[in-house]
């Protein structure tokens, strides 16, 4: 059994008892969140696409916790011309475990 799910603009296939990283969602740790956007969803047997969504299936996941993934260094340089930046940015994330489909 598995699910397209879109979550925060991102596409995710999700099955059930199964970890994940989202991007930060706006709920707190230790609570469950539900999400109603199904694209396709698959019980083993038949496949559901639906036309945008899938009506009648929801995800119910619970947040685990809320963190930063690792550092993406962006470095800018225009050779002759004495220019170099260099940033460093860190998103923020978080994790789900998808406890329920259907």
């Amino acid at each position: 059994m598995f699910a397209v799910v879109d979550i925060a603009g991102q596409q995710f296939n999700v099955e059930q008892n199964v970890k994940y990283y989202v991007p930060k969602l706006d709920a707190d740790a230790e609570t469950e969140v539900t999400f109603d956007k199904i694209l396709v969803y698959s019980d083993g047997k038949k496949v559901k696409v639906g036309a945008p969504t899938v009506s009648g299936v929801k995800v119910t996941a619970k947040v685990l916790e809320h963190l930063k993934d690792e550092k993406v260094i962006v470095f800018k340089k225009k050779k002759r011309k004495s220019y170099k930046v260099k940033n460093g940015h860190r998103q923020q994330l978080t994790r789900i475990e998808v406890t329920k489909i259907g």
